[in-house]
């Protein structure tokens, strides 16, 4: 494909790395000579000095030509034309970033579509809905569903009392007789694990299961994890990831959120009503505390500042509170999430690029997850009639080893798939990939 990117920040360089492993011919756009320059050293893309909203560098870059163009700079006026501007250009399909949720909450009143923008994509509003996923379990760190649960992938930090600690994979079967999970990653000192028979779990592990509806309580019992239901939640930071959030999670649970801004405060109180609106500086324990913050089920961080969301997260976290949830806008933090204590750490940025990551997928790929902290990435193909992973059982087919499938959903069931499990046509079939083996693992399915 022919990829055109403008922006190269967090979420224009993240991509691009992604795009990397595949054969695409990626240009990258950006003012900054600095960016393109340190983009160049490290990706094999070719770059633009200039502004994408610039018809001669949008001539340039080929974007007549453009399978895709992705608009992702710092300012949301410059993606919404340059995407508009590439549609009418030739690009085949155009993805703008943009910060103002109104398009998302008002398309029946102004559809940025009907301009020829494909898709609009708002880094804060993905995050709140990763917010909200993630609080759905509070035993795991990460959880996410196929068709309508009948498959699932969630991630769990390994204690040292549980009973998986120091067993190796080859031991599953005993410990799981209805073998109805499979354990696709784990996360070691940064390291990104795809296991085999041999592998033991150890302790501090974050390891990553698919399974079954009914392999979930098995699983967290394995690993010494006990459930806990969320009603009460506390919000630091009245940020857009804040806001939108709060919006959607009040539907469900009882929401406080502290803002230290007091103009802000009387803005919030009128965008959610049914939001109890605290002012005040979330720093302060007591403050926190008076508001409740031991008799909260989940805390969530999303101020500006990273380090101040990590820091009130590991109190809540020392005060009993059972879910923390923090924003940080480095990247890197991402990978010691587990290690300092914080159940999650998310990056509104990373979430963005992965979302966009799925419109450039080839093969059969119906749908693409991203794992925070993880260098994988999980894929859910439809298999086709003759397709390679028909001809043979799993354990013949020399799938690559840096991959690994997780299971099948066949007519509404979910299977789990072990060396004797044969695919079908119809079949979709969940798998989690390192980034430089998908283009092997598409071979399969096409």
């Amino acid at each position: 494909m022919r990829i055109v990117i403008a922006g190269v920040g967090n979420v224009g360089f993240h991509l691009a790395k992604m795009l990397s492993f595949e054969d695409h011919a990626i240009t990258i756009i950006d003012v900054s000579a600095e960016k393109l320059k340190h983009a160049s050293n490290y990706l094999d893309v070719a770059t633009i000095k200039g502004s994408s909203t610039s018809f001669m560098v949008l001539d340039d870059a080929g974007v007549a030509k453009a399978d895709l163009l992705i608009a992702v700079t710092s300012s949301e006026e410059i993606n919404i034309f340059t995407a508009i501007l590439a549609k009418n250009m030739g690009a085949s399909k155009v993805v703008a970033r943009i910060s103002n949720t109104e398009y998302l909450w008002k398309r029946d009143r102004f559809d940025l579509r009907k301009l020829g923008i494909d898709e609009i994509i708002s880094p804060e509003s993905l995050a709140a809905k990763e917010i909200k996923r993630l609080l759905k379990e509070t035993a795991v760190t990460d959880a996410f569903e196929f068709d309508k649960g009948v498959l699932n992938m969630i991630g769990v930090t390994i204690e040292n009392h549980s009973i998986l600690h120091n067993r190796p994979m080859m031991d599953l079967p005993e410990l799981n007789p209805d073998q109805n999970f499979v354990t696709v990653s784990l996360l070691r000192n940064n390291e990104t694990i795809i296991p085999g028979g041999k592998t033991r779990f150890m302790a501090g592990d974050h390891a990553y299961f698919v399974t079954q509806a009914n392999g979930v309580n098995t699983i967290l019992n394995l690993a010494g994890k006990e459930r806990v239901v969320i009603r009460d939640i506390m919000i630091m930071g009245g940020s857009k990831v804040g806001i939108n959030a709060a919006k959607s999670l009040s539907h469900t649970y009882n929401v406080k959120l502290i803002e230290i801004n007091p103009t802000k405060c009387e803005e919030l109180a009128d965008l959610l009503p049914d939001v109890m609106i605290i002012n005040g500086d979330a720093r302060n324990v007591d403050l926190i505390m008076e508001e409740g913050l031991e008799h909260m089920d989940a805390f969530i961080g999303v101020t500006g500042n990273s380090e101040t969301n990590i820091i009130a997260c590991l109190l809540a976290k020392k005060k009993g509170v059972k879910k923390t949830i923090a924003l940080v806008e480095n990247i890197e933090y991402i990978h010691i999430s587990q290690s300092i204590g914080v159940d999650t750490l998310i990056n509104k940025k990373l979430i963005a690029a992965s979302f966009i990551f799925r419109y450039v997928r080839r093969g059969e790929v119906v749908s693409l997850t991203n794992i925070h902290g993880v260098d994988a990435e999980v894929l859910e193909f439809e298999v086709k009639p003759n397709s390679l992973i028909t001809k043979r059982k799993l354990r013949d087919l020399d799938f690559p080893p840096s991959a690994k499938v997780g299971g099948v959903m066949r007519e509404g069931r979910g299977y789990t798939t072990l060396g004797d499990f044969e695919f079908m046509a119809g079949d979709r079939v969940v798998v989690l990939s390192r980034p430089e083996c998908i283009h092997k693992v598409e071979s399969f399915f096409k």
